[in-house]
């Protein structure tokens, strides 16, 4: 897959440049982290805790690998379903994450703040993890390894392959997709 080559953490001005519907490659440090550590994450803010990574221009990714086989860096990695992340993505965003990446559209209220902090939402294909996991070249625990599977994890990785489902303008590919394919379908 080709695509616009970026870099993470992100320069806001890169991500400024990108359209719904953008091919990008990823490379550097991003961060996996679900459900349960989203809610924690969510909670130390409230509570004035320090969080364990600094949120500013990074990456979360919706993902929990599943084990790593003897000589692999990590186990499948194949993104999870980013809706079930949406009451907690607000708080985040507004605590410096500028993108994320996972799978399915997002809600009006998470678009809404998306818009108003010039992030990206990426989404990446869901039942390839397998073949996401070797991007992944590094893996290393961050933050609440109780949480198992659903730990923080750091990720280097090199060349992931993402789509921008969601623009910092607010395009939503979800959407450009649908009317495209009314259009078509009307012709």
């Amino acid at each position: 897959m080709s695509g616009i080559k970026l870099n993470s953490p992100f320069n806001p001005a890169e991500l400024e440049k990108l359209q719904a519907g953008d091919r990008v490659l990823i490379s550097g440090v991003i961060y996996a982290a679900r459900d349960a550590a989203h809610k924690r994450l969510v909670e130390a803010l409230n509570q004035g805790k320090p969080l364990p990574f600094d949120l500013k221009g990074q990456t979360i990714y919706y993902m929990g690998p599943s084990p790593a086989k003897t000589g692999e860096v990590i186990g499948s990695a194949g993104p999870t379903t980013s809706s079930r992340m949406d009451r907690y993505t607000p708080e985040l965003l507004d605590a410096g994450l500028l993108a994320i990446i996972g799978k399915g559209n997002r809600s009006a209220e998470v678009s809404r703040v998306i818009v108003g902090k010039k992030a990206v939402y990426f989404i990446s294909i869901g039942g390839a993890g397998a073949l996401l996991s070797q991007r992944i070249k590094e893996s290393w625990m961050v933050a609440y390894p109780e949480l198992g599977a659903e730990a923080i994890l750091a990720l280097k990785v090199e060349d992931f392959p993402a789509i921008v489902a969601i623009d910092s303008q607010g395009n939503n590919a979800f959407t450009l997709g649908q009317s495209i394919y009314r259009t078509a379908k009307e012709a």
